[in-house]
């Protein structure tokens, strides 16, 4: 084990642990989660924690499957959360989800250094491209993954470019001169390309901190480019371990390619994980989060995510790579795709067992059920193999997982010598050990 290197650990402000009929259960607290103070407890928690950083997932639609019966339909726009929350809270970093599909890059950069300020050198930014909500921003379909992606690089460069506009030393505060900012270093970026023309500069100067860590989830061909060269940390969706190493490792080859050191990207998966005090609780737990989805639904979300439709085969029939459709062909995520179609094509599973994977039942997380130390071994064997540089926490089936995620995971993940006890700096920069 590399005493030298820690693992970087985020927390989902998602509840995850109301998942499927989760929230029905007396003590769910669903009617907690109306109330900003629920996501403030919950901030402080992982704070008290010395967790790197909060996260949250956001959603510009709203689809059939998150209503009825889901309790996780979507929620206030998480930059907004993350504003409120930094008035509650002192060092951990609070990285919010924005996409640049539907927004303008002018007001994105000064939404992001607001946080920025407001958090005293706090905020991240995860970018998305988003995979559906064109019809909410007046474009009948969504764009291409391709189009999509080189819309994005455009973004995140206009961003860059904005908040070097208006850099933090340009603040002078000179009494007696009475010069208040260097109008020098404030500048234009008089940027016009394929997608944007923004004249510039930032509204808002730089915070002392410095630049705001970039974080990205792409996971397919063109989504490991574009994270590779412009992600400080990348949300990996490795639902194994297999696919773990070969992600890691492709990201930094590729980081390496595009001139930067393959170290300055870490690689953070989410763990969506059940803990309890017995392994036959825990997987109750996991079977209880899972049971609203009938066979109907499952066969239904793999069409929608591989185009594949299993709804003539028994469940015992295996899947072989010559069932695969054309890999070609529109699907809802090409990250989760492409992932079931390599877990296809390397084991010839039954239909039951692809109708089990992550990437079917959800968001291709990788999945841990069992006791603390089941969940804890889990993680050890993915760090020890080169899977991961940390993980973004995802409590699964009650309240009770995350308890036993503060009070006995972090602690044994600290006595191992793989997590802080302390915060060494108040910045999520420090945090992330960007320089």
């Amino acid at each position: 084990m590399n005493a030298d290197r820690q693992l970087c650990i985020g927390f989902s402000l998602s509840a995850t642990w109301m998942k499927g009929h989760g929230w029905r259960l007396p003590d769910s607290g669903v009617e907690k989660m109306g109330s900003i103070d629920y996501y403030i407890e919950l901030a402080k928690l992982a704070e008290n924690a010395k967790l790197d950083f909060l996260f949250r997932a956001d959603y510009l639609y709203v689809s059939p499957q998150m209503l009825g019966d889901s309790a996780n339909f979507g929620s206030p726009d998480p930059t907004m959360i993350f504003a409120a929350i930094a008035r509650e809270t002192d060092r951990i970093g609070l990285v919010t989800t924005i996409s640049t599909t539907f927004n303008p890059p002018y007001v994105v950069a000064r939404q992001l250094q607001s946080l920025h300020w407001l958090s005293n050198g706090r905020a991240g930014w995860n970018i998305v491209t988003s995979i559906e909500g064109a019809e909410n921003f007046g474009t009948a379909a969504m764009p291409s993954p391709e189009e999509r992606y080189a819309r994005a690089r455009e973004f995140t460069n206009v961003v860059r470019k904005l908040w070097a506009s208006f850099p933090h030393e340009a603040v002078l505060i000179d009494r007696e001169s009475g010069k208040f900012t260097d109008t020098d270093r404030i500048s234009p970026i008089d940027h016009s390309g394929e997608f944007f023309n923004v004249k510039g500069p930032l509204s808002l100067p730089a915070h002392s901190s410095g630049s705001i860590p970039l974080f990205q989830a792409g996971a397919s061909n063109i989504g490991r480019n574009f994270a590779s060269s412009v992600a400080d940390a990348i949300f990996a969706a490795m639902p194994d371990l297999e696919s773990g190493i070969e992600l890691r490792n492709d990201l930094r080859r590729r980081a390496e390619e595009q001139g930067r050191d393959p170290n300055a990207i870490r690689v953070l998966p989410g763990l969506y994980f059940f803990l309890a005090d017995t392994r036959e609780e825990a997987q109750a737990l996991f079977e209880m989060a899972n049971a609203h989805l009938s066979t109907e639904r499952r066969l239904a979300s793999l069409k929608s995510v591989l185009g594949l439709d299993l709804s003539s085969y028994a469940l015992g029939d295996r899947v072989t790579a010559g069932m695969l459709p054309d890999a070609n062909q529109p699907v809802r995520s090409r990250t989760h795709a492409e992932l079931l179609r390599r877990y296809i094509i390397n084991h010839h599973p039954t239909v039951a067992e692809v109708l089990s994977r992550p990437e079917v039942l959800g968001s291709a997380h990788w999945v841990s059920v069992g006791t603390v130390e089941d969940v804890l071994n889990d993680i050890i064997q993915r760090y020890e193999a080169g899977a991961i540089d940390g993980l973004i926490a995802l409590p699964g089936g009650s309240e009770q997982s995350m308890e036993l995620f503060f009070e006995k995971l972090m602690p044994r993940l600290v006595e191992l010598g793989l997590f802080r006890s302390e915060y060494s700096g108040s910045t999520l920069k420090e945090h992330l050990g960007i320089c």
